[in-house]
């Protein structure tokens, strides 16, 4: 479809989506992929990239809002959901969870050197955000009649990841944490996913030692032999907040050319054996 012809899939939906920081972010795709096809969106910034978010908002579509929202401070998490509550008169149809952090001293050599500080940081952003979120929404899914929450996580959640370190401990909590919300919110038609996106170079990536090399392996080594691009990420989004999904949640659902599947990598010159 045309990036300029509208879609009907989330016609009448209305969602959040925590985590726009750029155009090269994740999120930005994902916010794209479902505002195309109808969704009613609130993008939620920290005040420190304020002017950004607006601005890309601006881009989206003029009736695109945006509310601050920063994850570590629970008083300032309460407001933005009231606020949210009264833009969307009290109902919610999905959450986009792609917020996460860790300092980038911790991102290189080895994981035994992570500070208490830097794993508490990682602990706080990249995992509990996401439970303490979900708890926010859930009234409004409820009201609702249920909704759907998606997260973003890496497979170095699930394997080592040479210096992910103290970010791959986080995105494991962050999927131990997925199942425990579908189990508590599925009773309540509420259901919870992860997408587990292959290498992607973002700014927040750039951060990561040896990110380039990574992303030239998946290219050479996975199943697709290709790299995985922001917008691929965004119509699994889309998938997963729609109803075409409505029976999934507890998922990990990878999009990273196929690359999760591969016990050992190896091959010649393009990838191949």
């Amino acid at each position: 479809m045309s990036s300029n012809v509208k879609g009907s899939i989330l016609k009448g939906k209305k969602g959040v989506i925590l985590g726009v920081a750029n155009k090269w972010s994740i999120a930005w795709g994902i916010a794209k992929a479902l505002y195309r096809e109808g969704a009613e969106l609130i993008l939620t910034y920290h005040i420190r990239v304020k002017d950004r978010v607006e601005a890309l908002a601006e881009e989206l579509g003029p009736d695109v809002k945006i509310v601050e929202c920063d994850v570590t401070d629970d008083i300032n998490t309460d407001k933005a959901f009231e606020e949210i509550n009264k833009i969307f008169n009290g109902k919610l149809d999905f959450l986009v969870h792609s917020v996460a952090f860790a300092n980038k001293d911790e991102l290189n050599g080895r994981y035994v050197e992570t500070t208490r500080e830097g794993y508490l940081l990682a602990q706080d952003v990249s995992a509990y955000s996401l439970v303490a979120v979900s708890r926010r929404a859930e009234p409004l899914f409820v009201a609702n009649g249920g909704g759907s929450i998606v997260c973003l996580t890496y497979i170095g959640g699930e394997r080592v990841v040479e210096n992910y370190n103290v970010m791959g401990v986080a995105k494991a909590a962050l999927e131990s944490s997925v199942k425990y919300l579908a189990n508590d919110l599925g009773p309540k038609n509420i259901r919870i996913n992860a997408i587990s996106a292959g290498p992607i170079k973002t700014l927040a990536a750039s951060a990561i030692g040896g990110i380039s090399k990574l992303i030239d392996i998946i290219a050479r080594l996975s199943p697709l032999r290709k790299n995985i691009e922001i917008e691929e990420v965004g119509d699994t989004a889309l998938f997963l907040v729609s109803d075409m999904s409505r029976a999934i949640t507890g998922e990990n659902l990878h999009v990273d050319s196929g690359f999760h599947c591969l016990a050992i990598v190896s091959g010649g010159e393009n990838g191949e054996e």
